[in-house]
């Protein structure tokens, strides 16, 4: 967020460096772009976007799917956990880049979203022994996760827990793995200097905890509702 002006309580710990940059036509057609890059044929996706569409579950984009599913392969991810299942497309995509004998296991406090899910991946061709489904609320069900048992963690949940997510993610995570929230943009709220309720407060506490963090290396991805990501060193 170097050269934007932060919003009222927000310090991005930049300085402006020479002319700032102005976010143009340009610039906005381009992110559209990258975030359709994904070509999203794939029955299996289709038939979980359509069933979240019904239920009036968001789900993740098609380029935020591309991402998660190329960090899941990036760090060769065997063990993987999601907090909000919704109806299984950034399932899908991650169980796409886990190794072949990988485990994903999806946390969502509604059983009958996972059942969504389930028949999803059974779609995709995984394996039932693929995901292991958790039915509860995160905060309940994160603490009884093994510690250091996770390559990667992503979190599309209560954006108000956040911060709360992080703490238990860098628990679960071994060195090297990674963490990512979706949704941190929040439709341009994040960075509005209007007054923001406590969800995008929430979120903008997480970006200063993870850029300050001296145990993660992180970046701010531009893609679906904006996905932050960041390595445990």
């Amino acid at each position: 967020m170097c050269g934007f002006p932060p919003p009222s309580g927000y310090s991005h710990g930049c300085r402006p460096r020479g002319q700032e940059r102005a976010i143009t036509a340009n610039w906005q057609t381009s992110w559209a772009f990258a975030d359709a890059f994904v070509c999203e044929d794939d029955d299996a996706l289709l038939w979980a976007r359509e069933r979240a569409r019904e239920s009036g579950v968001p789900s993740v984009t098609p380029g935020t799917g591309g991402a998660l599913r190329m960090l899941a392969a990036s760090v060769d991810a065997k063990a993987v956990a999601e907090i909000g299942t919704g109806t299984g497309v950034s399932g899908v995509y991650l169980l796409l880049g886990m190794r072949p004998d990988g485990v994903l296991t999806t946390v969502d406090p509604e059983p009958e979203r996972q059942q969504f899910a389930r028949q999803a991946f059974r779609a995709a061709g995984f394996a039932g022994n693929r995901a292991r489904f958790i039915p509860g609320r995160a905060l309940e069900v994160l603490p009884r996760l093994a510690d250091g048992g996770y390559d990667l963690v992503f979190c599309d949940g209560d954006r108000a827990e956040y911060p709360d997510y992080l703490a238990e993610s860098l628990r679960l995570l071994r060195p090297g793995g990674l963490v990512c929230f979706e949704g941190v943009f929040a439709d341009g709220r994040t960075v509005d200097s209007a007054a923001q309720p406590p969800e995008v407060l929430a979120l903008r506490e997480l970006l200063r905890t993870v850029r300050e963090s001296e145990e993660l290396v992180a970046s701010l991805l531009p893609v679906g509702d904006g996905l932050l990501c960041a390595v445990r060193r």
